[in-house]
C-alpha cells in the first residue's frame, strides 16, 4: 500500500477555524525516494488523521530538494544556507510538534535525512541569529516529536539486540539537544513481508496519532 506525495502537499492546506488544542505540525519524510514506499503512506495516514483532528501540517518530503552536504565547519558555523534550507527552517520555526518518518538503513536513519538535519540545524539557525556561541536550545525549544522508522528486521530485535542506537543518537544527540521534547517514537518491524491487513492497521494507528498531534 503505497501513497502519491503531491496528495500529502495538498493535506491540511485548507482553513480550519482555530479551536483550542489546535497543533502546528511539520511533518519530514526522511525516505531518500519522492514516493511508492511504506513511509509516504505513513506520512499521508499521519496528515490525514492530523487535519481531521483540526490540527495545521506542513510537508517537508528531503528526497524532492536538493540539499548539498556540509563539508567543512566554516560552512556548518557561518556559511549562508541554501533557500531550500531556509524554507525549511521556517517551516520548523513555525511548527509545534515534529513527525520524522525514514528507513532504517545499515543501522541508522538514510544519509539524506542526515545530511538535511546537518543543513536545517546550524548554530546560526538553532541560536536564533547569534551564532555559534549562543543558546542552542532557544529556537525549537517546547517542541515535541514523533519518529517513525520502518524496518525489514522485526523492532524488538532493533531494540534489544541491537541497542536502537539509532534512535536514541536522534532523540538524545539531535532533538533533545536543541530543545525539542518529548521525543516519542514508533518502530515498525518486518515491512518487507508485512501482510495488507497489518500495513492498514499501522496506517490507522498513524491516522489516531494525527488526530492526537502525538
Amino acid at each position: 500500500m503505497t501513497a502519491d506525495p503531491r496528495r500529502l502537499q495538498r493535506v491540511g492546506t485548507r482553513r480550519r477555524t482555530p479551536e483550542n488544542g489546535m497543533t502546528r505540525i511539520a511533518i519530514i519524510q526522511g525516505h531518500p525516494t519522492s514516493g511508492g514506499h511504506f513511509c509516504h503512506a505513513i506520512a499521508e495516514a499521519y496528515a490525514k488523521g492530523a487535519f481531521v483532528g483540526g490540527h495545521q501540517v506542513r510537508l517537508i518530503t528531503v528526497a524532492d530538494r536538493d540539499v548539498p552536504l556540509l563539508r567543512s565547519k566554516a560552512d556548518w558555523d557561518g556559511a549562508p544556507p541554501p533557500a531550500v534550507i531556509t524554507e525549511a527552517q521556517r517551516t520548523l520555526a513555525w511548527s509545534e510538534h515534529l513527525v520524522i518518518i525514514f528507513p532504517l538503513w545499515l543501522g541508522g536513519m538514510p544519509a539524506l535525512l542526515k545530511g538535511f538535519l546537518e543543513q536545517a540545524l546550524r548554530p546560526a539557525f538553532m541560536s536564533g541569529g547569534t551564532g555559534a556561541g549562543g543558546s542552542w536550545k532557544s529556537a525549537l525549544k517546547g517542541r515535541s516529536s514523533r519518529i517513525v522508522i520502518t524496518m525489514g528486521m522485526p523492532a524488538f530485535v532493533y531494540r534489544w539486540y541491537f541497542g536502537a542506537h539509532s534512535l536514541k543518537s536522534l532523540k538524545r544527540s539531535i532533538l533533545s539537544l536543541v530543545g525539542i521534547g518529548p521525543n516519542r517514537h514508533t518502530l515498525i518491524g518486518r515491512i518487507e513481508g508485512m501482510s495488507d491487513a497489518r500495513r492498514k492497521a499501522w496506517l490507522g494507528a498513524m491516522r489516531n496519532l494525527g488526530a492526537r498531534a502525538r
